[in-house]
């Protein structure tokens, strides 16, 4: 079984954060699925850009031990990206704000991830981790998204049932927004790890609710 972390759990250089919104609407994830198709739609063509930039940052370690800065800050804006948008909707259904349409850092949005820049990266690793050292990481993120069987996975399931709890009970229950924030920030860190972005190994560790443990409190609480 996953080990839940400690309160005072060590940080991980990839921090992922989303502030629950204090009030949501009660029929709005209904439609959200409507409301991101643009969005959708640019994150198809950024992921494919993602891809082959990850091919040229591979053989820019491999040759020199660095990530280059540009492509580094380009696929953290994609992560970025698609974490807003997945906060937003069915990732999270944290958020009733409208994700914004940019690759940059957007400190009053309440969902947010940052990755550390490495000065330096395994040569080695490199040649391994995104394939052969990550398929345990793997097999459990497809449990979360339900990547393996086809269908919602655990994230899928438990916002379901926030939904309905807030389209009767005018409610997100709290203890299911943590355990869907442990799962995608869990995601989201296996995710810089195969994009060859840091070499540390993510921890076999569900850490639960809106702050990542250890890093500092930056997401912006919503006004109400």
């Amino acid at each position: 079984m996953p080990e839940v972390g400690p309160p005072h759990t060590p940080p991980y250089p990839v921090v992922v954060e989303g502030s629950l919104d204090g009030r949501l609407s009660r029929w709005l994830w209904l439609v959200k699925w409507v409301l991101v198709i643009p969005h959708v739609i640019v994150l198809a063509f950024l992921w494919i850009a993602f891809f082959f930039v990850t091919v040229v940052a591979f053989f820019a370690i491999l040759f020199t031990t660095r990530y280059p800065r540009g492509i580094f800050e380009f696929n953290l804006g994609v992560i970025r990206w698609t974490w807003r948008v997945g906060f937003y909707s069915y990732s999270a259904l944290g958020t009733d704000r409208y994700p914004p349409f940019t690759l940059g850092e957007v400190p009053d949005y309440p969902a947010t991830v940052r990755v550390e820049y490495p000065e330096q990266l395994s040569r080695g690793l490199v040649l391994v981790k995104w394939w052969l050292l990550a398929i345990p990481q793997y097999f459990v993120v497809s449990v979360f998204s339900g990547g393996w069987g086809g269908g919602p996975g655990l994230v899928g399931l438990l916002v379901l049932f926030a939904g309905v709890s807030l389209a009767f009970r005018d409610s997100y229950p709290g203890g299911i927004f943590d355990f869907v924030m442990g799962m995608n920030r869990w995601s989201l860190r296996v995710l810089a790890y195969a994009a060859l972005m840091r070499d540390e190994y993510p921890p076999f560790r569900l850490d639960l609710g809106p702050r990542d443990p250890g890093a500092p409190a930056t997401v912006t609480e919503p006004s109400p």
